[in-house]
């Protein structure tokens, strides 16, 4: 990044063969942000299909005021990599990630910068497809529904309430960018930016936006299987990048709580309780470090004492929540104390 900035809005474009959007998109690009305070800077991920020359044919065009940056890598990196590196030689106070494909505004694009860098308390906002009354043109069921429960698994995982973790469409303040260490280079960067961002307890904005789904004929370059590796990148950013004491944290929920299993069914459903609970245990130790899981780990054997049978169950239950409340409450009133790191 460099030293000087004289720029209010870098927008990171990354492109792998799109020779037939580049136009319509450069023309949304001077009708919205034709401005001498924005860089577009335009990472060529290894297109071969005439982006290259395009691109540089439309720099050549001097009938824009903004600063026109195109990077050319000698070889397809992914989406991921194209993002890194954009970001790397951006100088704007703010960074806007724009898709080259057209499936998403320009206009909304615009209108996310005015809101983010009128309100000074915003740090990053996301473009959500799913929570708009814009228009919109999707047929694809099944990657409609992937989308979805990538957010919900997503929630789950880091306590948040986004609608859309993988629309491409986001900006951030400058602030974000230099908290973060982007390091998936594929379609999973989206999951990524998303987890480092909650992670260094920035809040996420969404604002709806229209969305105009192209299929793979059209040239879409997202398939099934990255569909199936943003599950792993979910696990992989929640559960093992992560600090060690996170980790000794979900080591220690997964286990009492997979022991607290054990004591319910029989059989099949005694195996199926300590998958479940070993499951909750390592959601709990994201959240809550070793001490503030021992209190909830206390509690939940007090319960145990109590009843027998089904009684033991409810009152395991009753317990287990009571220590949940006040593992929270001690978490919170440590918060600023040295014991916050234990906590």
């Amino acid at each position: 990044m460099l030293q000087e900035n004289n720029k209010s809005l870098s927008i990171v474009i990354p492109v792998f063969n799109e020779v037939n959007f580049l136009n319509e998109l450069f023309q949304q690009i001077k009708k919205f942000f034709n401005n001498n305070n924005t860089e577009i800077i335009v990472v060529d991920d290894g297109s071969i299909d005439g982006s290259s020359n395009l691109l540089s044919e439309l720099k050549k065009n001097n009938n824009y005021k903004f600063s026109f940056k195109i990077i050319r890598l000698d070889i397809n990196s992914g989406k991921g990599k194209a993002i890194q590196i954009g970001i790397k030689n951006s100088i704007g106070e703010y960074i806007l990630l724009q898709d080259a494909d057209l499936e998403l505004d320009c206009k909304d694009a615009k209108e996310m910068f005015e809101m983010i860098s009128s309100n000074k308390d915003i740090k990053c906002i996301f473009a959500s497809r799913y929570s708009s009354g814009k228009l919109k043109k999707n047929n694809f069921f099944l990657n409609n529904l992937v989308g979805k429960l990538n957010s919900l698994i997503f929630n789950i995982f880091f306590s948040q309430s986004l609608s859309d973790v993988h629309c491409g469409l986001k900006i951030l303040h400058r602030s974000v960018i230099e908290k973060i260490k982007l390091s998936i280079n594929d379609f999973g960067i989206e999951i990524d930016l998303a987890s480092q961002i909650v992670k260094n307890n920035f809040f996420i904005y969404e604002f709806g936006v229209s969305y105009f789904f192209r299929s793979k004929v059209q040239g879409k370059k997202i398939t099934w299987v990255d569909g199936l590796k943003s599950f792993y990148y979910l696990i992989k950013v929640r559960f093992f990048d992560n600090s060690a004491s996170t980790n000794l944290s979900i080591a220690y929920s997964s286990a009492y709580m997979a022991f607290v299993g054990s004591h319910f069914g029989m059989g099949l459903g005694n195996t199926l309780f300590i998958i479940i609970f070993f499951i909750l245990g390592s959601i709990l130790g994201i959240h809550f470090k070793v001490l503030s899981s021992t209190i909830i780990f206390f509690f939940i054997f007090v319960g145990s004492l109590f009843g027998k049978g089904n009684g033991t169950t409810l009152a395991v239950i009753i317990f287990f929540v009571i220590g949940l409340f006040i593992a929270r409450k001690s978490k919170l009133f440590f918060s600023n104390t040295k014991f916050s790191n234990y906590l």
